[in-house]
């Protein structure tokens, strides 16, 4: 049976001492995700839609999958346990016989984040975590308005 999520948005991102802190959220609330500095790099650099002469981890997956044939349909980061998330990386394969298969594969969420970012595919919250998470709205706005290094999404430079 499938838990009702919502969908996100990367809001912004902001370097850390230790990592990138990722902003993801809706109209309605944002929230924080902590992650290391590499995945951190990547998922700015997805974003921005930077191209490297040779390919990273991220894009050495993607292109594994692609030669495969499979694509990733969505992330859902679908639980919360004592301050870690946990995410399901959702992919689509077609075989030879053109028979569409859904494969689900437990990943880190600042993983996923990242593949979700790079193909680009939907992001989605299960809303039992949702309902869990605070709203860091009004601190991503204090801290964009204050200028200190935060990379605003594409969507939100449109607003």
């Amino acid at each position: 049976m499938s838990k009702p999520v919502i969908e996100v948005q990367i809001r912004g991102l902001v370097a850390t001492s230790v990592g990138c802190a990722v902003f993801l959220g809706n109209e309605e609330k944002v929230f924080v995700m902590f992650v290391d500095q590499s995945v951190g790099a990547a998922i700015a650099m997805f974003n921005q839609g930077t191209q490297k002469v040779r390919p990273l981890t991220h894009n050495l997956l993607a292109n594994v999958l692609r030669a495969l044939g499979a694509t990733v349909e969505r992330v859902i980061i679908n639980d919360l346990k004592r301050g870690t998330y946990f995410a399901r990386l959702v992919l689509s394969a077609e075989s030879e016989l053109q028979q569409k298969k859904i494969i689900e594969i437990d990943a880190r969420p600042s993983d996923c984040i990242a593949m979700a970012t790079q193909q680009p595919a939907p992001i989605y919250v299960s809303l039992d975590v949702w309902d869990q998470l605070e709203d860091m709205t009004e601190a991503l706005r204090k801290m964009q308005q204050e200028g200190s290094h935060t990379e605003e999404s594409d969507e939100e430079e449109e607003s």
